[in-house]
């Protein structure tokens, strides 16, 4: 194992070379004029990495006013650890990161190799957490002020271009002292940035990313929240109605597999809670349909009908798409029941 961490090493040197090719030998000096412009701006400002105590869920949350930053900045793995790479980004601190946690080295071990290997080092801002909850950080004597990090029990806050030196510690009292799940709190961190100025050049988008403890070895079944907003006057208000909207369809998904396992008490009281959970207008009636159809499915039309109705008041096309599942199985092929269903869903 040590013969291939090292080899994996040596790999990450490589892949970080050309960040070094484009600084003075002791990375303290300007970047030289071939170093891409692109490169020199910027592109993500506050952020936090953290890991749920209770759960083992893994997590990282960050804002910026650069366009799209959740497509950058924020990288988990269930079962691995979370990343979040900014100031003067370098993307490949992300996976680069998680496969040397992958590996079996600590976060501490990861950053350290990593920032070895990089003469940017001094213009970059990287924080790390494995599947343990240790936790590391990096920022660069050269990332733009108001600038900082702060780490806790199995969290790490950071940030960079702030209005105020008072943005992460209260990111870190915030995500300590906040109840909830960890998408919770990680909102809390978030909106605790903004409430002490937050990044001085404004804001434009946000990203949340919460993976489960344990890898199922399917990567799209272990992301309970990957959310973005790219382009938004207020990112990290947008995020906070994705996150409730993602729990509603959370529970939906939870719905369907004590559905499919047969268990109709557990079925219903997961679709309940999840059309409880965000009002109709704001699945455009999706929720109610999908529940409603659960239910006539499973021969129980009289539940079914106000779900139905529900959906139907948000858009009339509902009544038009019902007719269509027989013929893929999502209802009886019963023209009686069909008719009856779309007839009551307009009447309600």
């Amino acid at each position: 194992m040590k013969e291939h961490v090292a080899s994996f090493v040596v790999c990450i040197a490589v892949a970080l070379a050309g960040c070094a090719a484009n600084f003075d030998s002791d990375g303290s000096k300007a970047p030289r004029e071939a170093f891409s412009a692109s490169r020199l701006r910027p592109v993500a400002t506050y952020s936090i990495v953290a890991r749920d105590s209770t759960t083992g869920r893994l997590g990282v949350a960050v804002q910026s006013h650069w366009f799209s930053v959740g497509a950058v900045v924020p990288w988990a793995e269930a079962g691995v650890g979370a990343v979040a790479t900014q100031s003067f980004i370098e993307p490949s601190y992300g996976p680069l990161g998680l496969a040397l946690m992958r590996l079996g080295r600590s976060a501490p071990e990861a950053l350290q190799a990593l920032i070895s290997t990089d003469a940017g080092e001094a213009v970059r801002q990287v924080a790390m957490i494995d599947a343990q909850g240790r936790v590391a950080a990096h920022t660069g004597s050269r990332a733009i002020d108001a600038k900082g990090q702060q780490l806790g029990d199995q969290y790490s806050v950071q940030a960079n271009l702030m209005d105020r030196e008072s943005v992460w510690p209260a990111m870190a009292k915030a995500y300590e002292s906040s109840p909830g799940d960890l998408a919770e709190r990680l909102l809390a961190a978030l909106e605790a940035a903004e409430g002490e100025g937050g990044d001085i050049r404004g804001r434009q988008s946000a990203a949340l990313l919460v993976v489960s403890a344990e890898s199922t070895g399917r990567p799209w079944n272990d992301r309970i929240f990957d959310l973005r907003v790219e382009d938004h006057p207020d990112p990290v208000g947008e995020l906070r109605r994705l996150v409730q909207l993602q729990r509603a369809y959370n529970r939906l998904n939870e719905g369907d597999g004590h559905f499919t396992d047969g268990n109709m008490v557990k079925a219903m009281q997961a679709y309940r809670e999840a059309t409880d959970l965000v009002p109709d207008r704001a699945t455009n009636g999706e929720a109610a349909f999908w529940v409603g159809v659960a239910l006539a499915d499973a021969g129980r039309a009289e539940e079914a009908i106000p779900y139905l109705a529900r959906a139907q008041r948000q858009d009339a096309r509902w009544a038009r798409l019902l007719p269509r599942l027989s013929a893929s199985g999502l209802l009886p092929d019963d023209p009686k029941l069909i008719q009856r269903l779309v007839k009551q869903m307009q009447r309600e």
